[in-house]
């Protein structure tokens, strides 16, 4: 399996150094945050998606206009076509961490893109400030050659001691003006998001900096009242970091953060899919409480995707069993293997949520938690959509099983 897993990184590493070329489908049933057409095509120049429609001679005279080769026309067979998956919030895949450096990433982030995330922002847990620096650049190095990954997410070290989760307890820190400064210039433009306890005693300021300087603050891993969440949501902080795990609960006489996410419309709510993290009932209350707010998230581990055993968390022993992954040292939860492809189809499958909104959740919304529904200076075109415009990430899956068959990142042909 590991053979063929390096042989797996190494094509689709190398998909991305091809020239793209103009491609169609048809014969699909396309389901998009706008709603879901039968017998659906496709039409992308090579890097947007150019026309759609469900007639089969625009679908034609589509082609002739773009100059799509018979070769590069694909019959979808019924199959169901979605925009590529966004996932905001992942550590890892394949037995590599988004901390393990070049090697790491890229085989993780193959992980993760055989299964439809076509675009990532990459996840970095607690550990030494010059750690977190280094891995920055890291990430800030690697993001001209690959347009999959969308940048950094930095998972601590600004999080609240009782609810540290996974997180080394030694590297947790107050997030000081002078860390605060250096982490962006760590980053160097590519820090997405930030999680962040609002209540510790610099934790509104620097929500604030952090947003002032283009950074979308998250809160998370917090012990915070409702009135301290919501400080940091008019601070400026627009996520929920995985909602309900790592947070003081809903309570009637003591409503914490949660309610306060709910209730603004400015705010990206994480939700973890898998049925351990949060259980289906509280799944689909959070699809009440906060309609096309609710973006699917992984929070996955290097094991996602690979045999039950012992694992490495930064410097932290994890043993994975059945599936679920727990500190070795006092059985937290140790992030998730859940892929996208799964929060999906269980979502659809077993919930009863419908296509639309289960899409949504793992396209649209986390594409519009950093503006990326919208032009912008790292996708280019927008992503989240297959609409005119919109960016060719594409993705066939099976209709039964909503298992991903075929995936287009920015019109590579990587699956």
């Amino acid at each position: 399996m590991q053979a063929d897993r390096v042989r797996e990184t190494e094509r689709i590493n190398d998909a991305f150094l091809e020239e793209v070329v103009p491609f169609a489908v048809h014969g699909a049933t396309i389901v998009d945050a706008r709603g879901m057409t039968k017998n659906g095509w496709l039409v992308s120049d090579g890097r947007s998606i150019v026309e759609t429609g469900c007639a089969e001679t625009d679908f034609e005279t589509a082609c002739r206009l773009v100059h799509v080769e018979q070769d590069h026309i694909v019959n979808a067979n019924g199959m169901v076509m979605t925009p590529g998956y966004v996932d905001i919030h992942s550590h890892g895949a394949w037995g590599s961490s988004f901390d393990d450096g070049e090697k790491g990433i890229t085989t993780a982030r193959a992980g993760h893109m055989a299964h439809g995330t076509t675009r990532q922002v990459l996840s970095l847990i607690t550990n030494p400030i010059d750690v977190i620096c280094g891995n920055l650049k890291t990430v800030h190095d690697m993001m001209p050659d690959r347009p999959d990954i969308l940048g950094a997410h930095l998972e601590g070290p600004f999080l609240a001691m009782p609810r540290k989760g996974a997180h080394d307890p030694n590297c947790l820190v107050d997030p000081t003006p002078d860390l605060v400064s250096r982490m962006l210039d760590a980053a160097d433009g590519c820090l997405r998001q930030i999680t962040i306890a609002p209540e510790l005693p610099h934790g509104i300021d620097a929500i604030r900096r952090f947003f002032l300087a283009g950074v979308v603050p998250a809160v998370g891993h917090c012990d915070a009242d409702y009135q301290t969440a919501r400080k940091g949501f008019d601070a400026g902080a627009g996520i929920m970091t995985h909602m309900f795990n790592a947070m003081n609960g809903l309570h009637h006489r003591d409503p914490g953060p949660i309610p306060a996410a709910v209730e603004d419309p400015r705010v990206t709510i994480e939700l973890i899919n898998d049925g351990f993290h949060v259980q289906d009932p509280m799944v689909k209350l959070g699809f009440g409480l906060a309609p096309h707010r609710i973006a699917f998230v992984t929070d996955a581990m290097a094991a996602t995707d690979c045999p039950d055993g012992h694992y490495l968390l930064g410097a932290l022993d994890v043993d994975v069993r059945d599936g679920h992954a727990r500190l070795a040292s006092n059985g937290a939860i140790a992030g998730s293997t859940l892929l996208l492809e799964k929060a999906v189809s269980r979502a659809v499958l077993e919930l009863g949520i419908s296509p639309v909104d289960a899409v949504e959740a793992a396209t649209l919304t986390p594409a519009r938690a950093f503006g990326f529904d919208r032009r912008n200076d790292v996708t280019g075109f927008p992503i989240g959509l297959l609409a005119p415009g919109f960016a060719a990430d594409v993705l066939l899956l099976d209709q039964e099983t909503w298992t991903v068959r075929r995936v287009w990142c920015n019109g590579h042909p990587v699956r």
